[in-house]
């Protein structure tokens, strides 16, 4: 896979999403279950329109899941 680096806000808006979908699954009452679905939306706009993606070396495909993948095992390792 093709080294990437990522913009601060673009990692920690994909950090943010990850955390967003856990409290989503984790919440029993449902009483934050549009708050949570909105903030969702919201991340998934920023993170897809990111100015990032319009130079990104190699496939964007590819970069979009090593984003994934570098957000998560921060997440992980936390």
């Amino acid at each position: 896979m093709a080294p990437y680096t990522f913009p601060d806000d673009l990692l920690q808006a994909q950090r943010d999403w990850y955390a967003a979908y856990r409290e989503l699954a984790g919440d029993q009452s449902s009483s934050q279950t549009t708050v949570l679905r909105r903030r969702l939306q919201r991340l998934s706009v920023r993170i897809t329109t990111h100015p990032y993606w319009a130079s990104a070396p190699g496939s964007v495909p590819a970069a979009r899941v090593a984003l994934k993948e570098a957000a998560w095992s921060e997440e992980v390792d936390c």
